[in-house]
């Protein structure tokens, strides 16, 4: 069957066992996160909704009865560290395979060696690829006929919504698990097992205030708290500090990265946090989310875009004036610039969340969008045609049109502008909020008279 770079815990050493696993000298040398990654399911901090006792994952990890999967996760949540447990725990064959440094050659070679193990010796494999999302749509249609007869148990591994970036035939194969970025009491007990843990730092003292800082400093992200805690270790006095306090992790940490993508999920998902305050008219968590954004470098301009659509889409004539703070504040923007154009950006977002809200306008012309589509291109109602010339005039255009203005309130009582077959339609049904509680009572008024 050719060659294997890599075999299961019961034929050899796998890609997750390393050399320094065997070589104490150069397992120190090791980074703090490699050397403390947990060797079984009760050393795994957090994630408790699919690794406590019973929880569907738990229970397919002690059986060893694992379906195909998708383990979906922010960075440093535990994906990989579920994939190590898996492959000491499991009978069959895990071939550990990376979407980023693989080969499609080793990959091919991957399966032909799964389908012969199972052909002849009746072998499970366990393929488990890491960063899947990496591989393209034909490249992931490769697995389907493996994943469907049964040849491979595929486990995927990616930090991108698996609903965008795994296509939809792999996906339906495939049980995804929804991996949460970890809180801040998880992340402070595992840096309390670092500093217990013999494979960690052994001896060293830290104070709460300390761990709770590095908990915070890491945002959720157990590979970050352990980088972290190495680098304020190293970079400390340890004869004036003798225990690692809370000034020795400000001066490693001056800046804390946020986890943001600005064309991945959590772009997406932030936005939304921001469109749905406003919506719900909270000024404090609007410009919370905005600021969000802004600090981890999304694009002024995208987040003015969205002010914009906004301003007419969940406000517009319960407050007309939303629409034009929107438009200042992108001009202004635009003429600003950073820092300065914070200022309009973050008015208009105050604004807009405690506007009056109305989602009429949206109604209005989908509901005339619907009637063009059902109804194709009604005639306009000859009354309502433009005479612009002699023929038109004596084919009756414009004619009967009563002028507005020239009668009592600039209303013509009873004539109607609909095409025949919409006759009494109505599309735009105003709100009781803000100033559009006037213009429905006024519409109410001249309805009734037409």
């Amino acid at each position: 069957m050719g060659n294997r770079k890599s075999t299961s815990h019961r034929g050899g050493p796998s890609l997750f066992e390393a050399a320094a696993a065997q070589d104490p000298e150069r397992q120190k040398g090791s980074p703090l996160a490699d050397r403390l990654r947990p060797r079984d399911l009760d050393e795994v901090m957090g994630q408790r909704h699919l690794l406590a006792e019973g929880k569907p994952l738990a229970r397919a990890i002690e059986t060893d009865r694992l379906p195909s999967m998708v383990l979906w996760g922010p960075p440093g949540s535990g994906k990989t560290t579920v994939a190590r447990v898996i492959a000491a725990r499991t009978r069959a064959h895990f071939v550990p395979y990376s979407a980023v440094l693989g080969t499609v050659a080793e990959l091919r070679s991957h399966l032909q060696e799964a389908k012969e193990a199972r052909l002849y010796h009746a072998r499970r494999t366990i393929l488990f690829v890491d960063e899947i999302h990496r591989f393209n749509k034909s490249q992931q249609d490769a697995f389907l006929p493996y994943v469907e007869d049964g040849t491979v148990t595929l486990i995927g591994a990616t930090t991108e919504n698996p609903s965008f970036s795994v296509n939809a035939a792999l996906l339906s194969r495939c049980k995804v698990f929804r991996l949460e970025r970890l809180d801040i009491d998880a992340l402070i007990a595992l840096l309390r097992h670092a500093l217990e843990d013999e494979r960690g730092l052994v001896g060293l003292k830290a104070d709460d205030e300390a761990l709770a800082g590095i908990a915070r400093y890491a945002d959720g992200d157990a590979r970050r708290a352990l980088n972290t805690l190495e680098m304020v270790v190293d970079q400390r006095d340890p004869e004036s500090e003798p225990v690692l306090t809370i000034d020795a992790v400000a001066r490693a940490t001056e800046h804390r990265p946020l986890l943001y993508d600005k064309s991945g999920d959590e772009h997406y998902n932030v936005v939304s946090a921001l469109i749905k305050s406003m919506r719900g008219s909270d000024p404090d968590a609007a410009i919370y989310w905005a600021m969000r954004m802004l600090e981890a470098g999304d694009d002024p301009l995208f987040v003015l875009r969205r002010l914009l659509i906004f301003a007419s889409e969940d406000i517009g004539n319960a407050d007309p004036r939303a629409l034009q703070v929107a438009v200042a504040a992108d001009q202004s923007f635009r003429r600003m610039g950073m820092p300065e154009g914070l200022y309009p950006i973050a008015q208009a977002v105050l604004y807009l969340a405690s506007a009056p809200k109305s989602n009429a306008v949206g109604k209005a012309f989908t509901g005339a969008r619907q009637a063009v589509e059902e109804h194709g291109s009604l005639p306009v109602p000859t009354k309502l045609r433009n005479a612009s010339t002699k023929l038109m005039k004596q084919m009756g255009y414009g004619q009967e049109y009563r002028y507005p203005h020239s009668e009592a309130g600039h209303h013509a009582e009873g004539e109607t502008y609909l095409p025949d077959e919409l006759e009494g339609a109505r599309y735009y049904e105003p709100t009781d909020q803000g100033l559009e509680k006037a213009i429905g009572e006024r519409l109410a008024r001249l309805r009734q008279r037409r």
